[in-house]
């Protein structure tokens, strides 16, 4: 596979010109998607008085915070012609062209992808062209390009039907997952299915063999550890080196053995973390916000890729509790202005609070966590996701919508 090199019109500076009528007016941002990851760049890009539109399709807790200029509600990103034209028209009919769009799902990242030459007539867009995304989209191909470049992954096997998984020689426990997030995740409610026995295996192949199709299905083997070997580098990442960076553990997450999300990560040195980060978005070109993550596997002391998200992540504010406000940076790079944050405060918390309550209780009946270990893990500066004394009610909005999100979205 042939590295893939950044196209020159996924990289800001080359859309500048196409707005320069609007130069005495300060450019916005457009934040798809209002849930507490979006809430995050609306308040990060808000301390610079920069205006923002936020879209959501359905009931969203950013909605209730007092920062942005507006709230539409948009059709779902599914649908994609009514989506594209649904931006378009909303550029136009709000005098917001040029403003930059920030997407806060993989979903949203694909469409923005295959639809960057059309839409950055309207917008500036600093997701990269789909031919940079598909190797954070599907992870097959993230894995093929990791393997051939000699970055560790986890042992992984794709074999496409059920005579060719009858095959394998596999050592229990695996996992199975799909390459790419959708429809299996909106289906099954999980990311990753643990497999203890061949028996099992063949269920939950024929299994998601009725949701996607067998060349999308993947076995892994399952790293031992859980959360507390779950690591990631969250960046703005431009030409071969980082405008920004913060390196997490993300300790704990709902639920704890495949988790939705991350309920609790903590900065952490680890620059060999930072130099394979580097080392596999230099590979496809990548420019923009994202988030790396590994594995570090106790059986050989290796960071494994595990995936990429092209895109803000859950948990990207600890980054800005940490010193970097890479949401901000990115928005001075859209505009063509020098920024660079390249040091973060270490041990630095965050914490979801109405998912890691829960997860810790949980836990703690287990015993696999001890009330003492929680207390200590709380010490030192933190930054939690969505309370904010200086923005109250989206923290006051999540408890009230704890069982329509439960429904929605798992979590």
């Amino acid at each position: 596979m042939k590295k893939v090199s950044a196209m020159v019109k996924s990289m800001p500076g080359t859309e500048l010109t196409a707005f320069a009528h609007q130069a005495n007016e300060k450019v916005g941002a457009v934040i798809i998607g209002g849930h507490f990851q979006g809430l995050g760049i609306v308040r990060s890009l808000a301390k610079h008085n920069i205006p923002i539109y936020l879209l959501d399709q359905e009931l969203c807790i950013g909605r209730f915070s007092r920062y942005p200029k507006k709230f539409v509600r948009c059709p779902s990103v599914r649908q994609e012609v009514p989506f594209l034209n649904f931006l378009t028209d909303l550029a136009k009919k709000e005098n917001i062209e040029g403003w930059i769009i920030y997407p806060n799902d993989d979903e949203t990242v694909y469409f923005l992808a295959k639809y960057k030459e059309q839409l950055q007539e309207y917008y500036r867009i600093p997701t990269p062209p789909l031919d940079v995304v598909k190797f954070t989209h599907e992870k097959k191909l993230t894995y093929q390009l990791a393997e051939e470049s000699g970055i560790a992954i986890p042992k992984t096997f794709y074999p496409g039907n059920l005579e060719a998984l009858e095959q394998l020689d596999l050592e229990f426990p695996v996992i199975i997952k799909p390459s790419i997030k959708e429809p299996f995740y909106s289906k099954t409610r999980k990311k990753a299915i643990r497999i203890d026995d061949k028996e099992e295996l063949v269920q939950e192949f024929e299994r998601a063999l009725s949701i996607i199709d067998g060349s999308q299905i993947m076995i892994q083997e399952l790293i031992p550890g859980g959360p507390s070997y779950l690591f990631s580098v969250g960046s703005l990442y431009k030409d071969g080196e980082f405008l920004g960076k913060v390196v997490a553990r993300r300790t704990r997450q709902h639920p704890m053995d495949f988790g939705h999300a991350t309920t609790y990560a903590e900065t952490m040195d680890i620059p060999e973390l930072e130099e394979i980060a580097a080392k596999i978005l230099g590979l496809i070109g990548f420019y923009g916000l994202s988030e790396v993550e590994f594995m570090l596997d106790p059986r050989d002391g290796r960071y494994k890729l595990i995936e990429i998200n092209a895109r803000p992540w859950g948990w990207h504010t600890l980054a800005i509790g940490a010193g970097v406000d890479l949401p901000y940076l990115l928005y001075q790079d859209m505009l063509g202005e020098e920024g660079l944050q390249n040091g973060f405060v270490k041990n630095t918390k965050w914490i979801r609070l109405t998912t890691d309550i829960p997860t810790v209780i949980a836990e703690i009946f287990r015993g696999r966590l001890k009330v003492t270990d929680y207390v200590n893990s709380l010490r030192g500066k933190k930054q939690f996701a969505v309370l904010s004394l200086r923005d109250p009610l989206p923290f006051i909005a999540e408890l009230l919508m704890l069982p329509y999100m439960w429904k929605k979205r798992g979590f």
